[in-house]
């Protein structure tokens, strides 16, 4: 998880200056929607929906946008569109497990995108559960490093059900269980410590350490799953070291 954490974390930068800021707004604002029209428009009783608010505010999306979609989302707004959430499992370059998280109003849009993507960049497709029995369901959040320490998040968290505090450099990213996601966070709050976003993610329990080589083929395989507008998240379950990741970053 460490190599894919820090190649987001790298992308996360570049976004304000790349292209691709239009795909990344439009996808937080779908998510906002799905939040909205599950567990309804009060930010205060849908924590799903409060995270996607947030992580769309750190990500610069005009706040209208936002108020927009939570009232598409919740019906009280016309023009809401009904996206269905699907997971699909493959193999990338070096044998790397691959989970593809997309909302979309139309299967068969998805499932066609997704295995060209997969095809054309050196991945398989898989049969569903192949691939996902490598993962586990967690909460992960994302805390900027500038002015605090790990100490700090980990004596913020560690009563509040937090299992692990990983330190990536310009973040620590810090993982719990999904049911102690609100709970972790509010004591982040409380401590005076900001984060960047709080999503539920898979976390691989086994990872396929990648060299240059290889790691160079399996971002490629996820910046192009990235790039469909109906893919949100991207697992993969390998490890790249600090340095490849310098490599591939200069």
């Amino acid at each position: 998880m460490s190599g894919h954490s820090k190649w987001a974390t790298t992308k996360h930068k570049k976004a304000g200056i790349d292209a691709k800021r239009g795909k990344l707004f439009a996808k937080l604002i779908k998510n906002i929607e799905v939040a909205a029209r599950t567990g309804g428009a009060d930010l205060s009783g849908n924590p799903t929906l409060y995270d996607a608010v947030q992580k769309a505010k750190k990500s610069s999306v005009p706040n209208d946008n936002i108020d927009r979609a939570v009232k598409r989302g919740g019906g009280l707004e016309a023009g809401g569109v009904d996206y269905q959430s699907i997971t699909y499992e493959g193999y990338g370059p070096g044998g790397v497990a691959v989970l593809i998280e997309c909302l979309t109003d139309n299967r068969n849009r998805s499932a066609m995108e997704v295995r060209t993507a997969m095809s054309r960049n050196g991945g398989n497709m898989a049969d569903p559960g192949s691939v996902s029995y490598l993962f586990s369901r967690k909460g992960v959040i994302v805390v900027p490093s500038a002015g605090t320490t790990e100490d700090d998040v980990l004596m913020a968290v560690l009563d509040a059900g937090a299992e692990e505090v990983r330190d990536l450099g310009d973040t620590f990213e810090v993982v719990c269980e999904p049911g102690d996601m609100i709970a972790v966070r509010t004591a982040l709050q409380e401590a005076g410590i900001d984060y960047d976003s709080a999503d539920m993610g898979f976390v691989p329990s086994v990872q396929v350490e990648l060299d240059e080589d290889g790691a160079g083929k399996v971002f490629r395989l996820i910046d192009a799953l990235e790039d469909l507008d109906d893919v949100q998240n991207v697992f993969a379950n390998y490890d790249v070291s600090d340095e490849v990741m310098e490599k591939i970053d200069a």
